[in-house]
C-alpha cells in the first residue's frame, strides 16, 4: 500500500489553517516548541481522524462500547489509517495489571506450563503423573525383574475401624482376597480383621503375588487393572526386603500415591491470578494484604511510652487504654522511661500483640475491637492511618495458589518466572533444554514469547520484571512496553502515533528505540513520532517543524522535509538549536559561596541498589543519571523522599532500605514533583490551578459596580451557580449528544461563549469585564495587574517557565505535555516563594532562614520540552537555589546534565548489573570517567562543537 496523508488547513486548536502530507511507510518526527501544536497534530488531528473513522466503519451495537473522539477541525484529508496512540503518560491504576499482562507475555506463560508443565508433589518433592497398568510395569521390571511382588490396594476405613464388619469380612472372602498387609506384616484375612479393629495405620488388600518379569507380564497388568479399579485409583506394589516390606505406591489419577495428595491437571486458568480457579484465596490475586503496620504504630521508636512510642495511644480518647498499658508495664517491670526500641522484643511482643493468660488489652486487641465498629466513618479513617500493606503470608507474594505453584518448567514455577528480570528471562527460553516432544508441542507458543522478551530487551526495558504492577512505571517505560506489544501483535498499514517514546531513556539506548521504530515501519506502518531528541530528529524520514514559538505565536509549518535541510531554515528554533545558536549558560553556583551543607545516605540496599553511599550538596542543582533500570527512581523515590517522610513522622507505605540518612534536618521539607499529570478537566485553567483566580474574582468584587449590584466574589466564578450562564452552566458551550457519532458542541446561544450573564459582564475592572480578562495572556496580564502582588507572583512563576503564551481562561484540555508539565512546575516553585508572595532572586542564601530551606525533587522535568524551552526551566531551577533551597533531578537530557553543579551517576548497566555508584562529583570529572555512558555521551555532546563563544 503506497500513497500519502494528505491534511487541508488544519485548524486543531492553535493550528493556522496548515497543509501537511505525511508519506506512507515513513518514520516522521513532528518537533517544535512547546505549545507550537505538535501534539494538536500528531494526536487530536492524525490519530483523532484515523481513529474516528475506524470507528465509525463498525456496527452501531460495536460503537456503543467504544470511546468517541471529537471531529478535529479540518477542511479535508485523504489516505488517513486506522490509528494506535502510544501516550508519554501512564493512565493505568489498576492494582491487577502487570507488565506480563500488558504484553500479553502472562498469556502465553499460562498456555506453556498447561501444556508442558510438570507438576512435583508439594510433600514429597516427587514429580506427579498419572499412571497407568502397562506403564507401572514397564517402570518396576528395570527395577525388580525376576523378584517377588505383591499387587495390593490401599483399604480406606477412616476413623471408623469397626466399618470392618461380618459383611465386609465375607465380601473379601467371596471375592477371593484372602492376604494383607497390615502394618507392614502378612496376614490372613481373620488375623488381619483383628488387627484392622485395633486401629491399624495401613491396610492394603493382596491381590495377587507372582515374578516381576515379561513371561507374567499379561497377568500383572490384569492384576493392577484390577487393583486400580477396587482401590479407586491407588495401587501399590510390595517387595519382601530383608523381611521387612517394601512399598511402592501408584495411582491412575493425577495424583502423588506416596502422599495421598491429589493435584489438578495444569489448565491455562490456574496460572492466573485474575481467575477464581488460580487466584490465592487469601489475598483474591493481589500478592498483598492489608494489616496493621507497626512502623506507623509507633512511627519514632527513639520514644519511651511514657513519652508516646505508641502514636494511637497518644489521643485523649485513649486515655484508659494507656492507663491499663502503664500498670501492665508495673506489673511485668517494663521500663516506662526507656526508648521503645532499647526495650526487650519479647516486652515489645507483649505490648503489641499481648501475653496469653494475662488480662491486659494489647494494640492488636485495640485494633480487633475497633475492626468491628467499621459501619462508622470516622472509625474507618482511624484505622486507614495504620494501615498498611503486607507480603501476602499464603502466597508469599506469588498471587496464585499452591497448587499451580507445584507447577515447573526446568525447575522454576510461574511466579519465578515473574520475578525474574525480561533479561534473565529471555536468556532462559533462549537456553531452555525440552524433549522432542515438548518442544513440538511448544513451539508456537514459544515463538511469541522469545519475540516478545527480544521486543522488550531492545526497546530497553530488560531491566524490568513481568510481575512489576503496571500503575509503578514511569510514562516513558509505560509507552515502551505498549510500543513493544504492538510490535508483538504484527500489525500493517497501521498509523503509530507516539508522544516522545526516548523519554526514561539514557543517550545509549536511543539507538535501539529508532532500531525498533524503523522495524515497525519496516513491517508496512506510518510511524508519527512527537520528539525533541537530537537522536531521533537526525534519523526521521520526513521532519516537520513546527512553529515558530509557542500558544497563539505558534501553530505553522517552519518546515518540513529531510532533516538535512533543515540547517538552513530561518526563524525555526530547532534549526538555531542545531546551528549552535541557542547558548544555554549557567554560572555554577558553588562558586558564588553557595554548596554548604550535604544530606547523606549511608548504605542503600533498596531493589537493586547495591549498600551505595552517596551525599547530595545542598543549595545547588544536583542532577541523578544512569541508564535505564540503574536504580535512579528507587534512590529519588523510595530511599531519598520516602524515609524523610518517615523521619518527619509522616505516614507512608513503605520504605527503601537504608541504614540511616544523615543532615536531613537540614532542610524544612522535601517536595516531590512527578510525572504524575496534573487533573485536566475542561474547567481547569492556569489561573484557578495556581489559586490566583481567587484573587481576581476579589478584585471585580471590590469594584463600584459590583457592589452598586451586591455581587459577591462568589459570582464571578464559573464553577458554582451565581453569576454564571444557566444554559451551559459556564462552560461557554453546550454538548449536543449525536449517539453513536462524536458529541458535537456549539457555543452556547444565551451567552456567547462569554460563560457570564450579562449582569456581570457589565462590571469592569480597568474597562475590561472578567470574560476579557480571562482572553488576556499571561505576559499581557502581568502587566495589567501590575499593582497586585500576589497575583504577579503567581503569574511572573508561569511566565518564568515559559508559560506567558498561555491565556489565563484557556482550559487545561488544549495543554500540550510540556505545557501541563510546567504549569505543575509553577504551582510547585509558588510554595517556594517568600512568604509574603515576593519573588527575590537576589536574596542571598546566608539571609534564608533554616525553616525556609526546602529540597526540590524533579523526575525529569524536561519531559515535553524543546531546547528552547529548556533555558527557561533551568532558570527557574536556579531562582530557587538562590532563594536558599536546593534542587535535584532524575534526568537523561544532556543539556540539563551539562548545566548541572553535581552529578551523582547510577550504574553502569540496568537490573541486576546496575545499582552502583559509578560516579558522584562536579560536572568536569564525569568526563574522565571510561565507566560511565554519561560520561560518554556528554563527551560526545561537547565534542559536536555547536556552542559558540
Amino acid at each position: 500500500m503506497n500513497g500519502e496523508i494528505v491534511l487541508k488547513n488544519v485548524r486543531t486548536h492553535n493550528l493556522k489553517e496548515i497543509d501537511v502530507l505525511i508519506p506512507h511507510r515513513s518514520l516522521v518526527v513532528i518537533t517544535g516548541v512547546s505549545g507550537s501544536g505538535k501534539s494538536s497534530l500528531a494526536f487530536d488531528t492524525l490519530y483523532a481522524e484515523g481513529r474516528r473513522r475506524y470507528v465509525e466503519s463498525l456496527s452501531t451495537y460495536a460503537r456503543q462500547f467504544l470511546e468517541r473522539i471529537e471531529k478535529p477541525d479540518i477542511e479535508s484529508v485523504s489516505g488517513i489509517l486506522p490509528a494506535i496512540a502510544i501516550e508519554a503518560k501512564n493512565v493505568i491504576t489498576n492494582a491487577r495489571s502487570t507488565v506480563g499482562t500488558q504484553t500479553e507475555l502472562n498469556d502465553y506463560l499460562r498456555l506453556l506450563f498447561a501444556r508442558i508443565g510438570e507438576t512435583y508433589c508439594t510433600g514429597c518433592g516427587r514429580k506427579v503423573v498419572s499412571d497407568n497398568a502397562s506403564g507401572i510395569f514397564a517402570q518396576i521390571e528395570r527395577e525388580f525383574k525376576h523378584q517377588r511382588v505383591s499387587i495390593a490396594f490401599p483399604l480406606v476405613l477412616g476413623k471408623n475401624v469397626k466399618r470392618f464388619s461380618k459383611e465386609m469380612k465375607d465380601e473379601f472372602n467371596r471375592q477371593g482376597f484372602l492376604n494383607f498387609i497390615v502394618s507392614g506384616r502378612l496376614l490372613a484375612l481373620d488375623e488381619a480383621s483383628n488387627r484392622i479393629k485395633e486401629g491399624a495405620a495401613r491396610v492394603l488388600v493382596v491381590l495377587d503375588t507372582l515374578d516381576f518379569d515379561e513371561a507374567h507380564r499379561s497377568r500383572a497388568i490384569e492384576s493392577m487393572e484390577t487393583a486400580l479399579r477396587f482401590g479407586s485409583g491407588k495401587l501399590s506394589l510390595c517387595f519382601q526386603v530383608n523381611g521387612e516390606w517394601q512399598e511402592h505406591r501408584f495411582s491412575n489419577r493425577f495424583h502423588c500415591a506416596q502422599c495421598d495428595i491429589e493435584f489438578r491437571e495444569p489448565n491455562p486458568n490456574m496460572f492466573s491470578f485474575n481467575s477464581p480457579l488460580g487466584a490465592c484465596a487469601e489475598c483474591q490475586g493481589f500478592g498483598r494484604i492489608i494489616t496493621i503496620d507497626w512502623n506507623l504504630v509507633v512511627p519514632d521508636p527513639k520514644r519511651s511510652i511514657l513519652g508516646g512510642a505508641i502514636e494511637p495511644w497518644t489521643k485523649p480518647s485513649a486515655a484508659w487504654e494507656l492507663r491499663q498499658l502503664k500498670a501492665f508495664c508495673r506489673e511485668k517491670k517494663i521500663p516506662l522511661d526507656v526508648p521503645f526500641r532499647e526495650l526487650k522484643t519479647l516486652h515489645r511482643q507483649w505490648i503489641l500483640e499481648g501475653l496469653k493468660g494475662n488480662d491486659y488489652f494489647s494494640v492488636r486487641d485495640f485494633f480487633k475491637y475497633l475492626e468491628k465498629k467499621t459501619y462508622k466513618m470516622h472509625i474507618r479513617i482511624f484505622l486507614s492511618k495504620y494501615r498498611g500493606y503486607q507480603l501476602c503470608p499464603a502466597c508469599r507474594g506469588a498471587r496464585i495458589k499452591r497448587e499451580a505453584l507445584a507447577v515447573h518448567i526446568h525447575q522454576k514455577n510461574i511466579a519465578d518466572l515473574m520475578e525474574m528480570t525480561i533479561e534473565a528471562l529471555k536468556h532462559f527460553f533462549d537456553t531452555l533444554p525440552l524433549s522432542k516432544h515438548d518442544e513440538e508441542v511448544a513451539r508456537p507458543i514459544l515463538l511469541e514469547i522469545r519475540n516478545r522478551l527480544s521486543f522488550l530487551t531492545e526497546i530497553g526495558v530488560g531491566y524490568l520484571s513481568l510481575g512489576r504492577l503496571s500503575r509503578t512505571l514511569s510514562g516513558g517505560e509505560s509507552q515502551r512496553i505498549r510500543l513493544a506489544a504492538s510490535l508483538g501483535s504484527a500489525l500493517v498499514d497501521t498509523l503509530y502515533v507516539l508522544d516522545e517514546p526516548s523519554v526514561g531513556l539514557h543517550d545509549r539506548d536511543n539507538v535501539l528505540l529508532i532500531r525498533l521504530l524503523n522495524r515497525l515501519k519496516d513491517l508496512g506502518n506510518t510511524v508519527v513520532v512527537v520528539e525533541h531528541d537530537r537522536t531521533m530528529i537526525e534519523a526521521a524520514d520526513q521532519l516537520i517543524d513546527l512553529g515558530p514559538l509557542g500558544g497563539e505565536k505558534g501553530g505553522r509549518i517552519v518546515f518540513q522535509g529531510p532533516f538535512e535541510q533543515l540547517m538552513s531554515v530561518e526563524g525555526s528554533e530547532t534549526a538555531r538549536y542545531f546551528r549552535g545558536e541557542l547558548r544555554m549558560d549557567r554560572t555554577r553556583l558553588e562558586k558564588n559561596g553557595y554548596g554548604r551543607g550535604v544530606i547523606g545516605i549511608r548504605k542503600a540496599s533498596e531493589h537493586n541498589l547495591k549498600n551505595i553511599s552517596v551525599e547530595i550538596p545542598l543549595h545547588q542543582l544536583t542532577v541523578i543519571t544512569g541508564v535505564s533500570g540503574s536504580g535512579k527512581s528507587t534512590f529519588m523515590y523510595d530511599v531519598l523522599y520516602a524515609n524523610y517522610q518517615r523521619l518527619r513522622g509522616r505516614a507512608v507505605q513503605s520504605v527503601g532500605c537504608v541504614e540511616r540518612i544523615e543532615g536531613w534536618k537540614q532542610v524544612h521539607d522535601m517536595l516531590l514533583i512527578d510525572q504524575s499529570p496534573i487533573g485536566r478537566t475542561p474547567r481547569s485553567n492556569p489561573v484557578t490551578y495556581l489559586k490566583a483566580f481567587d484573587y481576581i474574582r476579589k478584585i471585580f468584587a471590590s469594584t463600584r459596580d459590583a457592589k452598586e449590584r451586591k455581587l459577591t466574589a462568589g459570582d464571578f466564578s464559573f464553577n458554582v451557580p451565581g453569576g454564571r450562564c444557566t444554559e451551559c452552566e459556564g462552560d461557554g458551550v453546550q454538548k449536543i449528544e449525536m449517539y453513536f457519532l462524536a458529541d458535537v458542541h456549539v457555543t452556547c446561544e444565551a451567552c456567547g461563549g462569554a460563560r457570564y450573564q450579562s449582569v456581570i459582564l457589565e462590571v469592569r475592572y480597568k474597562g475590561k469585564n472578567i470574560r476579557e480578562v480571562l482572553d488576556l495572556t499571561v505576559d499581557e496580564a502581568l502587566n495589567f495587574f501590575g499593582d497586585h502582588q500576589k497575583i504577579c507572583a503567581s503569574l511572573s512563576l508561569l511566565s518564568q517557565v515559559g508559560l506567558g503564551h498561555l491565556r489565563l481562561g484557556q482550559s487545561a484540555t488544549t495543554f500540550s505535555g510540556g505545557e501541563a508539565q510546567r504549569l505543575k512546575l509553577a504551582a510547585e516553585l509558588a510554595r517556594g516563594s517568600d512568604m509574603n508572595g515576593r519573588v527575590n532572586s537576589k536574596r542571598p542564601v546566608s539571609s534564608v532562614k533554616q525553616e525556609s530551606s526546602l529540597l526540590y525533587l524533579f523526575d525529569e522535568p524536561t519531559t515535553g520540552l524543546h531546547y528552547y524551552d529548556i533555558k527557561s526551566l533551568i532558570s527557574a531551577f536556579d531562582t530557587l537555589i538562590k532563594r536558599g533551597h536546593s534542587v535535584c533531578i532524575i534526568e537523561h537530557n544532556l543539556e540539563v546534565i551539562r548545566c548541572a553543579d553535581y552529578i551523582i551517576d547510577l550504574g553502569p548497566e540496568g537490573g541486576d548489573e546496575g545499582g552502583y555508584v559509578v560516579y558522584a562529583g562536579p560536572q568536569e570529572g564525569i568526563l574522565r570517567v571510561k565507566e560511565s555512558y554519561t560520561g560518554i555521551a556528554l563527551n560526545k555532546y561537547l565534542k559536536r562543537k555547536i556552542w559558540k563563544s
